[in-house]
């Protein structure tokens, strides 16, 4: 019998999709939490800081609000890749993360999703095209707008972080301490440090040896991306598990020497990294948040659609799409997570969307069932999907591991396959 929410396991085709470069949405996680101690911490001037934030106004009339979502402040937070383009253009930069912050304003709780960048959705002119070109097509006006069409959803406010801000904020830091256990792992560090300082604009030193050191900037973020096994004995190593957890602890890392920071230290932080970050988010709406950001607590990530799958055979499109297994059921499980609504009824948009996007891929959430790896049943459970948290281990969040692996993937990444480093050198970026 056909099932909605297959536990099938992915193909050795969608594996390698969906395990390609995917940092910037843990850089956008880190950079707003660095943000709210900045805030907090630099409270004396805080306020003579914000000038240095590029404010954009976003026209409300444009952003398709669909309906007020009640005791909820949503923002929308978008990673960029702007390599080739002045990082806070209007157009042509590509939104590699997008991300949805949902604050409850009673209890103070905050929940995640991400949105899968290349998830077919309906732009602006009613046509279909992956999540991250409407940012590319007309900034975040349009990228909010979309958010707001697709999901039934009030966003006004959005919040964009230029990629370099992570390494930046690990530098002026004075880097953070790693372990590398073995040469292996020292060795992925020295590779994908390669690419991130080409992304970075700047140089690093090439690792020499295992141990405990001090990282900078490009190195840690280079460490979180390690994915490959290292041969340390640990019983998910070479999964995205085990990368989950080294992102959580330069996380982790970062925020306890950010919390011990001197003032001064802070105030450079400010200095560089708030000219990266564009919003239109108000000072009043800062302070605010600065008010409060004790009592908010940080809770569940997931990432969205939350049953998904990944097709090649778009009518009228070429190359690989993230699909909904059932759009408007996955609508529905959104505003059960972030909302606590238990009937929520999907707007006659998002049944159109649903409509159309069955009759472009074929994929009905009533019928569809994930195909089996090459080889194997459909019983497996690794790297399959579950019935109620995306991804189990190639995509969205899972329990408390931290993040792992769900935002973007592209044609030119070098990957051949699950087991090793691509033809061209890249490490994955």
């Amino acid at each position: 019998m056909s099932r909605k929410k297959s536990k099938g396991r992915l193909t050795r085709q969608q594996r390698a999709l969906l395990h390609k470069k995917k940092m910037r949405k843990r850089i956008i996680l880190l950079v707003l939490e660095i943000l709210i101690l900045i805030i907090l911490g630099t409270a004396a001037y805080g306020m003579s800081k914000l000038d240095k934030l590029d404010f954009h106004t976003l026209n409300k009339k444009n952003l398709e609000i669909y309906q007020d979502t009640g005791d909820y402040t949503n923002i929308a937070l978008f990673g960029l890749d702007s390599r080739g383009v002045d990082w806070d253009s209007e157009e042509g930069v590509r939104s590699d993360t997008i991300m949805i912050v949902s604050i409850n304003n009673k209890t103070k709780a905050v929940k995640v999703v991400s949105v899968f960048r290349d998830t077919l959705t309906q732009q602006g002119d009613g046509s279909y095209e992956k999540a991250n070109a409407a940012y590319s097509y007309g900034g975040p006006e349009k990228a909010v707008a979309l958010l707001n069409r697709n999901l039934d959803l009030d966003i006004q406010k959005y919040v964009s972080v230029n990629f370099n801000a992570l390494a930046d904020i690990i530098d002026l830091l004075g880097g953070i301490e790693v372990d590398l256990k073995t040469p292996t792992e020292v060795e992925l560090v020295n590779g994908y440090g390669t690419e991130t300082a080409k992304v970075v604009g700047r140089t690093t030193t090439q690792l020499t040896e295992t141990g405990k050191q001090t990282l900078d900037g490009i190195q840690a973020v280079s460490y979180a991306r390690i994915r490959y096994q290292v041969f340390d004995g640990d019983p998910n190593d070479g999964t995205d598990f085990r990368r989950a957890e080294r992102q959580r602890f330069v996380l982790q890392q970062v925020v306890a020497k950010a919390k011990k920071a001197s003032l001064p230290t802070l105030n450079r932080i400010i200095d560089k990294v708030l000219p990266q970050v564009s919003t239109n988010l108000s000072a009043s709406d800062f302070m605010g948040m600065a008010a409060n950001a004790v009592k908010y607590e940080l809770g569940e990530m997931k990432g969205f659609p939350f049953d998904v799958t990944t097709s090649e055979n778009v009518t009228g499109f070429e190359g690989s799409y993230v699909v909904a297994i059932g759009f408007a059921d996955n609508v529905k499980q959104l505003h059960k997570f972030l909302f606590d609504k238990e009937s929520y009824q999907p707007s006659a948009k998002v049944q159109e969307i649903n409509d159309d996007i069955v009759y472009l891929t074929g994929i009905d959430g009533d019928d569809y069932e994930v195909p089996p790896a090459d080889g194997q049943d459909s019983g497996g459970t690794d790297g399959s999907y579950t019935d109620d948290s995306g991804y189990a281990d190639d995509s969205g969040y899972a329990d408390d591991s931290g993040y792992a692996d769900d935002s973007g993937y592209t044609d030119d990444s070098g990957y051949t396959d699950d087991s090793g480093y691509g033809d061209s050198g890249d490490y994955g970026y």
